[in-house]
């Protein structure tokens, strides 16, 4: 399933990418959302060319959420389906890899690999396609590291999942315009394993100056935000009955509060603390997690004010900074060791 909002350009790589899938068979849905542009052209072209795709053009514009649940609710019918934004492309063979997964395991909801971040030129770089087998988590484990650390995993084309699941958990979530994809997956992993492809890409994410997500996450504060009402929407579902869950609440939220007040000292890093959203951040910190001054960020902060955004620039490197930036290499390195990646 393909929404489209003014992408008529680059559409026909998203749309080919599906076309070209080898030892799959599959439909492809690209709904317009009334981009005014010509896109509505460019897909219909696609169609009469190819009848495996079908088009439908929205008279007003519904916004990302509705129209993928237009797609995913109403239309999808096989055995499994992706969504796919109009300027991300799958890979060579990331149908078949994904598939061949879940039809081994039919426990496992979703299945995702690694994307692969391309600037829209042509022709798509490179991909690791060469099948190096899979990982089954445990979907409660893989959702409980998800609240460890704070932040998806996923940026979403790479994904596949079970048709049947998601109509029974439901549509995306309206409220959380800009983080329901990481709350989906986290749906999805209550009720089932998760399957992960290991060292192949299965996507080429774009990344350029119009994603919708990189306006939005200019806004540090409604990143947060967005990231834990995501959480909280978890948290609070009736079907959330895990004995810890309150506890994986307090967790995330004190990741979250770690995470503001390390952006607000590195505004005074930066110089850019007169600039940046100090306040809100610390602001955003308390109401997360309320006890804020018992965390190390916000020692580091305190002490960040007190010398003052001039000498915290000049001392930074030295002083504040490297200690952390090495916890946080650390970090990584286990997460990343953690998730077979």
């Amino acid at each position: 399933m393909i929404p489209c909002y003014k992408y008529g350009k680059v559409l026909p790589t998203a749309v080919n990418s599906v076309l070209d899938q080898p030892g799959v068979d599959v439909r492809v849905l690209v709904i317009d959302d009334c981009s005014g542009d010509g896109s509505a052209d460019v897909a219909r072209s696609l169609s009469a060319a190819d009848s495996r795709v079908t088009v439908l053009e929205h008279e007003q514009n519904k916004g990302h959420i509705a129209t993928y649940n237009e797609g995913l609710m109403d239309w999808a019918s096989a055995d499994y389906c992706a969504l796919l934004s109009a300027d991300d492309a799958l890979t060579p063979g990331a149908l078949q890899r994904a598939t061949r997964l879940l039809d081994a395991h039919p426990e496992v909801g979703f299945v995702y690999g690694r994307p692969l971040h391309w600037d829209g030129s042509t022709p798509l770089p490179p991909a690791r396609t060469e099948d190096q087998g899979w990982t089954v988590y445990n979907g409660l484990s893989w959702l409980r590291r998800r609240f460890a650390l704070g932040e998806g995993c996923i940026t979403s084309p790479e994904v596949v999942v079970r048709t049947s699941l998601q109509r029974r958990l439901g549509a995306y979530n309206p409220e959380l315009r800009h983080t329901g994809d990481i709350e989906m997956w986290m749906r999805f992993a209550l009720h089932a394993d998760v399957g992960y492809l290991k060292g192949v890409d299965q996507a080429y994410y774009r990344v350029h100056g119009q994603n919708m997500s990189a306006a939005y996450y200019a806004s540090v504060v409604n990143d947060l935000r967005q990231r834990l009402a995501a959480y909280t929407a978890i948290t609070e579902r009736s079907d959330n009955q895990l004995p810890d869950r309150l506890d994986m609440d307090r967790q995330v939220r004190r990741v979250l509060a770690r995470d503001a007040l390390r952006r607000a000292g590195r505004a005074f890093d930066k110089g850019r603390s007169e600039i940046d959203p100090v306040e809100e951040l610390v602001d955003f910190a308390r109401e997360a997690f309320g006890e804020v001054e018992g965390l190390p960020e916000w020692h580091t902060l305190q002490l960040r004010k007190r010398l003052g955004a001039r000498r915290a620039r000049a001392l930074s490197p030295l002083v504040l900074t490297a200690p952390a930036r090495r916890i946080r290499q650390h970090a990584r390195v286990l997460k990343w060791q953690r998730e077979g990646i």
